[in-house]
Order: C-alpha cells, then structure tokens, then sequence
C-alpha cells in the first residue's frame, strides 16, 4: 500500500478532530475530538514505521512502539478528563464550556469575589 492513503487518511481524521474542538460546546464532545486527533497522529506513526522499515534495514519499528505509548497517555487523559467533566457537571448542571469559563461564578451567575469587592467598597 502507498504511503499517501494512510496520510491523506490521517489528515482528514485530524481535520475531523480538530473542527470538533474548535466548534463544540459540549466538554465531551470536546475530549473525543482530541482522541480522534490523537489517534490520526497514531495512524501517521503507524504507517511512516511500516514504510521506514520496508526502506531500511531496521526492524525496531519504534513507531509502533510510540502508539502503544501514546494510547495508554490517551486512555488516561479520557478518563481524567471525563471526571473533571462530571464533578464539575455536577457542581454545574451543566458541561457547556461557554458556561465554564469563569470558575468563581456560580452556578446562577452571581460572583462571589466581586460581590466581597463591593461590600468591602
């Protein structure tokens, strides 16, 4: 096989990935658009290992051996990520990001530090 399809295959796959964290709201939707992104970038590693090691002489195929690497750190970013995503969705009520970009605002948008700055005022 060519080394152009797996490529052009992982292009697409991190493009995909890459629309899904820029224009979603929702936080997991989020955390799967980063794992589809990490794994174009494992199917890269994949198929530039198979094709260096068809051109050399080398039968390390430390490519390989990085994808496993970079799918045990993926599975445990998921599932770090999908905690934080669920206290917090429980503290919230919701895991819309827009929503959850200022920590100190409660869950009815009062703040508290500006409400101890005008008392102190």
């Amino acid at each position: 096989m060519h080394l152009a399809y797996p490529a052009v295959l992982a292009a697409l796959l991190f493009s995909t990935g890459l629309y899904g964290v820029l224009a979603r709201r929702n936080a997991i939707l989020v955390l799967m658009s980063v794992e589809l992104m990490l794994n174009a970038v494992n199917l890269n590693l994949v198929a530039f290992d198979v094709w260096l090691s068809r051109t050399a002489r080398d039968t390390l195929h430390s490519g390989q051996a990085l994808t496993l690497f970079t799918i045990a750190v993926a599975a445990a970013e998921i599932g770090i990520g999908l905690a934080i995503v669920l206290a917090v969705y429980r503290n919230r009520g919701t895991s819309d990001i827009d929503r959850l970009r200022d920590t100190a605002e409660g869950p009815d948008g009062d703040n508290p530090a500006a409400e101890k700055a005008e008392a102190t005022a």
